[in-house]
């Protein structure tokens, strides 16, 4: 059970989304970076598809009001456990009345995730515990964490002894660098801009999508375009021609030109990305994205050995 002293600049509680409601308007939200907050379950013996806190930029600070085991993935953001520094992609056993701080990223790096053993508990609204702050829903009160809200584990199937101090073997690859396949409007723009030039990240980005800044993608043809289905990777080109990559809250339906979509195995890449951070884009094919998506499942199931030294050593300096 963690009491949240501060929020930082924006918490909010998120799982692996609610896929199947886009029909009805309902964006899937979720984790932005769902591999992190899936890798950090799996440390403590949840379920996959548990919730986790998604700690955005730092400066968040929670404290302990019950002894519980916790495990922090993502983005490096300075961790601390009452002044001492927290390893990431390791499970920690945290005494009441210990505080949890985000310092502040260190350097790369937007999003982290503090799962506990047990999971995060939160009412299923559609299938999910996930926080849809658009849609003012799920999560705790469809809302970003306050300042003294409480947020309770569940009950865990692991003994404490047992599954602090594991650490994860190997965490994904966090270049950046997103692969891309052609959408359907890809002929109707000058496509080299999108790969021929770094892209910097919009200050007006979100969970909805990155605004993206560089060399104003030409047009070949003004068309309009009826709305139609959209999703998480899809990249929507506005008249300004400056590139949207829609994310964890990008609504069901869009009426700007796609031009691409991400592939899924490097979603996890833009979305530990804040704004003024530059990243690019490379082509691939869809048999290599599908080759990159198993690979990164692989990483996702690795098995966890238990490591007896490491974890009397995480109980230690507890």
């Amino acid at each position: 059970m963690l009491r949240v002293l501060s929020p930082g600049p924006l918490c909010t509680l998120q799982d692996l989304g609610r896929e199947g409601y886009q029909h009805q308007g309902v964006p899937v939200s979720g984790a932005m970076d769902a591999t992190a907050c899936e890798i950090a379950n799996r440390l403590l013996g949840n379920p996959p598809d548990a919730a986790a806190i998604e700690i955005t930029a730092g400066g968040a600070v929670f404290e302990a009001l019950a002894p519980c085991v916790v495990a922090i993935t993502g983005a490096d953001l300075g961790a601390m456990l009452n002044g001492h520094p927290l390893p990431l992609w390791t499970s920690l056993f945290v005494r009441a009345g210990q505080r949890i701080e985000f310092e502040g990223r260190r350097a790369s790096g937007a999003r982290a995730y503090l799962a506990l053993a047990g999971g995060i508990e939160a009412p299923i609204v559609l299938g999910s515990r996930s926080t849809c702050l658009p849609g003012g829903f799920g999560g705790l009160a469809g809302r970003a964490l306050h300042e003294g809200d409480v947020i309770c584990a569940g009950r865990s199937e692991h003994d404490d002894a047992r599954i602090a101090g594991r650490a994860w073997p190997s965490p994904p690859d966090y270049a950046p660098l997103v692969r891309l396949l052609p959408g359907p409007q890809a002929n109707w723009f000058d496509m080299e801009a999108l790969t021929a030039q770094p892209w910097r990240v919009s200050a007006t980005s979100n969970r909805i999508g990155l605004r993206l800044e560089g060399q104003p993608l030409g047009q070949h043809t003004t068309r309009d375009v009826a709305s139609f289905g959209v999703f998480t990777g899809v990249i929507q080109v506005p008249p300004d021609g400056q590139p949207i990559l829609l994310m964890a809250d990008a609504q069901p339906t869009g009426g700007y030109p796609v031009v691409a979509v991400a592939i899924r195995a490097d979603l996890h890449r833009a979305a530990q990305l804040l704004p003024g951070d530059a990243f690019r884009f490379t082509w691939t094919t869809q048999e290599d994205a599908v080759a990159n998506w198993r690979d990164l499942r692989t990483v996702i199931q690795h098995p966890i050995e238990d490591d007896e030294g490491t974890r009397l050593a995480a109980a230690a300096h507890s």
